[in-house]
């Protein structure tokens, strides 16, 4: 058996980018962003006013003057068009251009006056006081982004502000999604006691609709190696397979065989993990991943959020996921010689804790129904007690 950091480092060689797209920007979020982006000109592009108020030149006021005559009003999106004289202010609203030869803004607050006349109510000031100055944030053909980055609502709004309308993106690999079991029964049927219903694919459609994936390819197939062998054999073109169920060593988990038989070249075959001890990963003879994963939900919750998405954060060269490092509120006693994962809850402020959810077993269909993350027990840890800190990823 590999433990988990085995495994993944095992991943990253098998690693690779699916290509890239252009894409128009209103579809790029969670996309990530494949190509560098440089500042098409000064930002700001000119001196801006940052407050309402008025401008004018520091040397008036160091002459003592304070009445202002006001020689123009300024909004957003305008320009003066008064000549500069001595004595002479603009009333100025935030985010417009201020008039050149200006190099500060008096706010309203420290002012009185009308419409013509201004009287500046301050002690002390220095250049350019309430001004963002051209080029400030970045200058024009620098870089602004240099490595590939999740499109967040941030990134996309700074890609708008610089005027690009289609990004370069990482390109989605093609998946096929395939849950397995004679027991598993599709959600809107009438299900028999001896049946559950089949919230696998649900569960590892989100977590690859996170991603922006969907599937191309999505079955049900029932423990017969036959119906297997036909099923995977359609999907051998596929960048990633993933299958649920029938990946251990009972008599009906036909899996590992059936992908062996189809030419998968197998990579590891159990970890040393609880829950998840049982995932089979390979690779078939096109080049693409498989990902076999243990039936039970939460096993493939953990599987795909430790394994899975680690692999797509290497495909797509971006940062590996945070993992956070909380103490732990209460105690914990290990059941087993592995790496254990369990569900916590997040709370506190300002200094958080986690705090472990209740569950009977994998197969607890609650087991990460309040679940803020998965807290990691190491193997050489048999007992964690309150206060010791935990390794914890996010969900």
């Amino acid at each position: 058996m590999l433990d988990l950091i085995a495994a993944r480092e095992l991943l990253y060689g098998f690693a690779k980018s699916f290509g890239t797209n252009r894409i128009p920007l209103e579809e790029a979020h969670g996309r990530t962003l494949a190509e560098p982006i440089f500042a098409d000109r000064d930002y700001p592009p000119f001196n801006r006013a940052a407050m309402d108020g008025y401008a004018l030149q520091c040397s008036d006021l160091a002459a003592g003057i304070r009445n202002f005559t006001i020689l123009e009003t300024i909004f957003a999106g305008q320009v003066a068009n008064t000549a500069w004289q001595t004595g002479g202010c603009f009333k100025i609203m935030t985010g417009a251009a201020v008039p050149p030869g200006a190099d500060i803004v008096i706010r309203r607050e420290d002012s009185s006056g009308d419409e013509k006349q201004v009287t500046i109510s301050v002690t002390g000031w220095s250049p350019f006081q309430h001004i963002s100055r051209q080029g400030e944030d970045v200058l024009s053909g620098l870089p602004i982004i240099q490595r590939p980055v999740l499109c967040t609502p941030a990134v996309i709004s700074v890609l708008a502000a610089i005027g690009k309308s289609t990004v370069v993106v990482e390109a989605l690999p093609r998946v096929a999604l395939f849950t397995t079991g004679n027991e598993i029964a599709p959600i809107d049927q009438v299900v028999d006691n001896y049946q559950v219903r089949n919230s696998n694919r649900y569960l590892l459609g989100a977590l690859l609709k996170k991603w922006g994936i969907t599937p191309f390819n999505i079955k049900h197939v029932p423990d017969e190696r036959h119906l297997l062998l036909d099923t995977f054999r359609k999907a051998m073109d596929a960048d990633i397979l993933i299958v649920s169920g029938a990946v251990s060593a009972g008599d009906a988990d036909f899996v590992p065989g059936v992908l062996q038989e189809l030419g998968v070249k197998k990579i590891f075959h159990k970890l040393a993990i609880k829950p998840g001890k049982p995932m089979w990963c390979g690779q078939m003879p096109a080049g693409g991943m498989v990902f076999a994963l243990p039936g039970n939900p939460f096993s493939s919750l953990v599987t795909f959020v430790l394994v899975i998405e680690d692999y797509l954060h290497r495909c797509f060269n971006l940062p590996a996921p945070v993992v956070m490092s909380l103490p732990l509120n209460g105690n914990r006693r290990k059941k087993s010689s592995l790496d254990e994962f369990f569900p916590v809850e997040v709370s506190g402020s300002p200094l958080p804790a986690v705090t472990p959810v209740f569950f009977n077993s994998s197969g607890d269909i609650l087991a990460a129904l309040q679940a803020d993350g998965l807290a990691w027990q190491p193997a050489t840890t048999q007992v964690l007690e309150h206060g010791n800190v935990v390794q914890v990823f996010k969900l």
